[in-house]
């Protein structure tokens, strides 16, 4: 999987399918669906319905789900994955020794998961989910990094596709594939056979090349204070102290009114009355497909249009999409329905997510490529991953149309930040280009 020698120019459709061909975005594609494979199993809709199935109340649910939070502080340990390689597996490199090490225990933490029985005590299950969390959470530091890392920027576009590619194939095993075996074969082969999947990234991982280390002033001998401190500041330093918070802030809040019902729709969708293998079919399974159409379709719009129409319309369309589970609340078993709020919803999410990552990516210094780009998309998802975390008791205490309504108010400080930005992205975009 080596990377061509010359550097062509990607520019224009030749350009572009050009980049596609490369053998760095079938390696990111591989890489992705590495990243996309665990996250539903340990923090987000296949656990939760799985801890719903076998009779958790949604108060509890939320909760557990906080023990995923280091996929929301990877920022705080990627200093060490930019400055150094893993000791005992160095000789693959900076980039794949963390790859090789965090998919073989995502890989461990999943088979130690098939075999918890939560209904039985959730003490066990939050343990592993801890592990496989750091686990996840650093494979995708370092994917994101090596996506940065591998090729030019103009072809990160392409990269970015195919990595969104993989990973939504990820999730729709993780999601359809896990919930279909749930409910034919039960959860211990579930998550036996989601962990075997895994071997798939590891194998990419062994083969794969190590990107060209750059000659920058990470890589010179500076202390680990210094490792640390010096991304932080050296973002603030790059955008100013008030464009900076303001950048930080509007990406920490661009997709809150999604990643607060995140942790209720699987228990929703069972509550509604549809059983696993509905969930599997329409959620995790067509669901997944309009998300891969959005992603190209943020791609494209991107390209063509720029950053800052982009982030209105896909900041929108995510706060109202989440009104269209109202029409399955309206209509509660009814499969119609929940193709309707699901098309909705997963035609915005994909595109709202590329849209983001190209904004994220702009923003990035490659100097400190996986703890500047950890620390955005930690603040991408840690204000609606805690809000998530007590979701179930709004839901309890009000009810599911309530908490969508609600839900989809939240958008209102995103759009007053996106005021403020509207000229400062322009500026910043067109620096950046």
């Amino acid at each position: 999987m080596s990377e061509i020698a010359a550097t062509p120019s990607y520019k224009g459709w030749a350009g572009i399918k050009r980049a596609f061909a490369t053998p760095s975005a079938l390696t990111m594609a591989l890489l992705g669906f590495g990243s996309g494979l665990p996250f539903l199993l340990i923090a987000s809709q296949t656990l939760s319905t799985r801890l719903r199935d076998v009779g958790l109340d949604l108060g509890s649910i939320g909760l557990i789900s906080l023990a995923s939070f280091f996929y929301l502080l990877k920022f705080v340990w990627a200093p060490l994955l930019d400055r150094y390689a893993f000791p005992l597996t160095a000789f693959l490199g900076r980039r794949r020794s963390w790859l090789l090490v965090s998919q073989v225990l995502v890989l461990v933490g999943l088979v130690a998961l098939a075999f918890v029985r939560p209904e039985q005590g959730v003490a066990p299950l939050v343990a592993w989910v801890l592990v496989a969390s750091f686990a996840g959470a650093t494979q995708d530091s370092v994917v994101d990094a090596y996506r940065i890392e591998i090729a030019p920027e103009t072809a990160q576009a392409a990269l970015a596709a195919t990595y969104t590619l993989g990973y939504r194939i990820g999730l729709i095993l993780a999601g359809a594939g896990a919930l279909y075996l749930a409910q034919y074969e039960g959860w211990i082969v579930a998550y036996l056979a989601m962990a075997s999947l895994m071997l798939l990234p590891i194998l990419t991982t062994l083969l794969c090349r190590e990107p060209d280390q750059p000659v920058q002033a990470v890589q010179r001998r500076i202390d680990v204070r210094e490792a640390f401190l010096q991304p932080i500041t050296g973002f603030f330093k790059r955008n100013g102290v008030p464009l900076a918070v303001a950048l930080l802030a509007f990406v920490g809040l661009f997709k809150f009114p999604d990643q607060v019902i995140g942790v209720m729709a699987g228990p929703f969708y069972l509550d509604s009355g549809f059983d696993k293998a509905d969930i599997a079919t329409v959620s995790k399974l067509f669901g997944v497909w309009v998300g891969i159409a959005g992603a190209f379709a943020g791609g494209i719009a991107v390209a063509a249009f720029g950053f800052r129409r982009m982030l209105l319309l896909a900041a929108l369309g995510v706060a109202l999409s989440n009104l269209a589970f109202l029409v399955m609340a309206c209509n509660p078993g009814q499969l119609w329905a929940f193709y309707v709020a699901l098309s909705a919803d997963n035609l915005f999410q994909g595109f709202a997510g590329t849209v983001l990552v190209a904004f994220m990516s702009s923003l990035t210094d490659r100097n400190f490529t996986a703890t500047q780009y950890a620390l955005l998309v930690s603040l991408a998802n840690l204000p609606g991953k805690f809000v998530g975390g007590v979701s179930g008791y709004i839901v309890e205490a009000t009810s599911y149309s309530m908490f969508f309504i609600l839900s989809s108010v939240t958008v209102v400080p995103t759009l007053l930040l996106l005021v403020w930005l509207w000229p400062r992205i322009g500026d910043h975009q067109r620096a950046a280009d």
